[in-house]
């Protein structure tokens, strides 16, 4: 089987509407701590409102067939877009710049795990992101409970930065700016 990989453009977001359903019912399949806190989250509340309040986007699909079977998005937002009424996702006095890289977005459906499809989407992304000569800090934040993705990025130069609500979320830090700083609470 062929995959082909698309980048896609702000205004055609929306094909990745049901595969980011899907990651938001996949995090919430795997949470161990407070699953209820997915139950508001899908392509309106995450996607599509982090690609309107983000400077820069990128997204990737790719497809078997023409059908999505993976995706991810990338974006460059000022670092306060992260200290929101939510949670507060990092230390913010410890990034250099005003704006900050996020692999924000990253999901590959069962069936295709395993087949290198999230390592050229990632290497994608982290392209994309060192782009941007003005950003120095990129972060992903992964679920509880996902512990493929945790290693996933570990192994691919992440570290950990802290825990965000107790534990719902960590954050992980590419290691060239690995801080570590306390627990951080909701607001």
């Amino acid at each position: 089987m062929e995959i082909t990989y698309e980048i896609v453009k702000d205004e055609d977001v929306e094909c990745c509407r049901e595969v980011c359903n899907k990651l938001m019912a996949y995090q919430k399949s795997l949470a161990h701590y407070r699953p209820e806190l997915f139950d508001d989250m899908n392509f309106d509340t995450r996607m599509l409102s982090s690609v309107k309040s983000s400077t820069h986007n990128f997204t990737v699909v790719a497809k078997a067939d023409d059908k999505i079977v993976a995706y991810v998005y990338s974006n460059i937002a000022p670092k306060e877009n992260y200290d929101n009424e939510f949670a507060t996702f990092f230390d913010l006095s410890t990034v250099r710049n005003d704006d900050v890289g996020c692999l924000s977005n990253f999901y590959i459906e069962d069936g295709y795990r395993g087949q290198g499809i999230g390592s050229v989407l990632f290497n994608m992304s982290m392209e994309w992101l060192k782009g941007f000569p003005h950003v120095e800090d990129y972060f992903v934040f992964v679920s509880n409970g996902n512990d493929k993705a945790l290693e996933f990025y570990q192994n691919k130069g992440f570290q950990y930065s802290n825990k965000v609500l107790d534990g719902f979320i960590t954050t992980l830090r590419y290691a060239d700016r690995v801080e570590a700083s306390k627990p951080l609470q909701a607001k």
